[in-house]
């Protein structure tokens, strides 16, 4: 009998938890689950339980995080007939996956129910949830510009991406809430309407308040990791961006995508000084975003984008970057599989973008 590495160990251990922690929170909602309850589910004891997981918001969010990286993804679509099109087969998607009136309350389809008042009552999973939306709505409205057939300028459509998914916010909690009150048929009509605003347009950071750039030249070991966009291994080119972000600063992506005008590849690392908890909400809100434009956006419309989560530090370290936290901001440029501009601070991704 072949015996199993400590890793493989640890990972058995790590499935074992989650899922007597998703039983728990399915019969008790996560306000009534209990750790110990969890322990004895999993055959475990408390201290077993908290050294695979800080605590039951952390171990909450992994298993929404787990549930969701299961679900498979649905094809994109090989076209669309318009913007329209797109935004009324994203909301029949999602509109599609909440719980219906006749669901039981304990039920699986539940399960993601208490995910925004919790996230409410943590300060650092709001700061990250505020941005993770941000970056939904980025993302989201760079894809529908291209959809659109305009090349990524300073005229943006994120707001009808942020109307999108303001409208979906209300829905899924209306649905936990009062399941049945929502008409899904005529919601995804009204999101199929959205309209671009000619108000939405986006400014470079301002360069007298930016600092440039460092020139360098140092080597760079092309880091190794899951694209959770795309649920493949990314392994970036030679040349590119890469955005080392922290939780609090995921929306500065958009000077990435929009000053290399989402014509070069990118490479977004998420980090954080609280990886155990945050970097699985991470996961949750990405995989949701890689369903809305699976949904409805052909690939080619994609973002040419790669996001990966960093819970070790060593990608960050491979770009040079130490220390990180949720306020990290730092990017370099990569030419020829070598680092040859390296910034950080506010406006780090536009530097390192116009970095020539």
């Amino acid at each position: 009998m072949t015996r199993m590495s400590r890793g493989e160990t640890q990972q058995r251990t790590r499935a074992r938890v989650l899922s007597a922690a998703r039983s728990e929170f399915v019969e008790h909602g996560f306000r009534s689950a209990r750790i110990d309850s969890i322990a004895d589910r999993a055959e475990m004891t408390r201290g077993a339980v908290y050294s695979n997981f800080p605590g039951k918001l952390a171990l909450y969010f992994s298993v929404l995080a787990a549930d969701a990286a299961a679900e498979p993804l649905p094809l994109p679509p090989a076209v669309v007939s318009g913007l329209d099109d797109a935004l009324g087969r994203i909301a029949r998607g999602h509109l599609a996956r909440l719980p219906l009136a006749v669901d039981e309350r304990r039920s699986p389809d539940f399960l993601g129910g208490d995910l925004l008042p919790e996230v409410a009552d943590d300060n650092g999973a709001r700061a990250a949830m505020s941005q993770l939306v941000g970056l939904q709505a980025i993302v989201l409205g760079i894809a529908f510009e291209s959809l659109h057939g305009r090349r990524v300028t300073r005229q943006r459509m994120v707001r009808v991406a942020e109307a999108l998914l303001t409208v979906f916010a209300g829905a899924r909690q209306l649905a936990h809430s009062a399941p049945g009150a929502v008409d899904a048929i005529r919601l995804a009509e009204v999101c199929g309407r959205l309209e671009m605003d000619p108000d939405d347009r986006w400014d470079p950071p301002h360069l007298p308040f930016v600092e440039p750039a460092e020139r360098v030249d140092d080597e760079w070991v092309t880091p190794v990791g899951l694209d959770l966009l795309r649920r493949s291994v990314a392994r970036p080119g030679t040349d590119g961006l890469v955005a080392v972000l922290g939780t609090a600063r995921l929306a500065a992506i958009e000077e990435a995508l929009r000053s290399t005008g989402a014509l070069e590849p990118v490479l977004l690392v998420v980090v954080s000084s609280e990886p155990a908890e945050l970097i699985p909400l991470v996961e949750l809100q990405i995989a949701e975003l890689a369903r809305y434009l699976a949904d409805g956006v052909p690939a080619r419309y994609w973002p040419p984008m790669r996001i990966v989560t960093d819970r070790t530090g060593q990608l960050a370290a491979s770009c040079g970057i130490v220390e990180v936290n949720e306020r990290t901001e730092a990017a370099v440029r990569i030419q020829d599989r070598r680092i040859v501009a390296r910034a950080a601070g506010p406006g780090a991704c536009h530097a390192a973008a116009i970095a020539r």
